[in-house]
This record gives structure tokens, C-alpha cells and sequence, in this order.
């Protein structure tokens, strides 16, 4: 194997652990969207677009701290928020009856 497919397979290898890592926060994560959809009184306070804001800064901070580029992690919480969003909505429908 060249250098460079063996450093290649060893990101692969290690992009594949974090993978790993990042579906059980998000699995997690889902378990405590799941467990709110019936503290909201309806779809608006669902969307909290409020709440998204404040997630979208603070993960934007976290990013700058972190050395990442912020408008990356805004795009990429932008999309889980938006399906998570979709999950919660499903639940509190669900539960609601509506």
C-alpha cells in the first residue's frame, strides 16, 4: 500500500470512529426531542424559531472556539435542527390527535 492510500484508509478509518461517535449523540439527541414534543402547546412552539436562533449562535461561537468554520456548522445544524423539527412536529401531532 502507498503512503498515501494508507493515510487515506487511516482518515477513512477514523472519520468511520467518529461516525460512530455522532450517531449516538444524535440518537440522544432525538430521545430528548421525542420527550419534548408534548411540552409544546403547538406547531409554532415546535419551530421555536426563537430557539433556533439562539442554537444557531451558540453553535456558531462553539465553532469559532473550536477552530471550525462557523457558517459550515451553521449549515450542517440547520439541516438537523429542520429534521428534527420534522421528527418533533410528527410526535406532538401524534399525541395530540390533531
Amino acid at each position: 500500500m502507498t503512503d498515501t492510500a494508507s493515510a487515506l484508509a487511516d482518515i477513512r478509518a477514523r472519520i468511520d470512529e467518529l461516525d460512530g461517535e455522532l450517531v449516538a449523540l444524535l440518537a440522544r439527541r432525538e430521545q430528548l426531542v421525542r420527550r419534548a414534543a408534548p411540552l409544546k402547546s403547538d406547531g409554532q412552539a415546535v419551530r421555536a424559531p426563537d430557539r433556533v436562533a439562539q442554537v444557531v449562535a451558540r453553535v456558531r461561537a462553539l465553532a469559532g472556539e473550536a477552530g471550525a468554520d462557523p457558517d459550515l456548522m451553521e449549515q450542517i445544524y440547520r439541516g438537523m435542527i429542520q429534521a428534527f423539527i420534522n421528527v418533533e412536529s410528527a410526535e406532538h401531532h401524534r399525541l395530540s390527535g390533531g
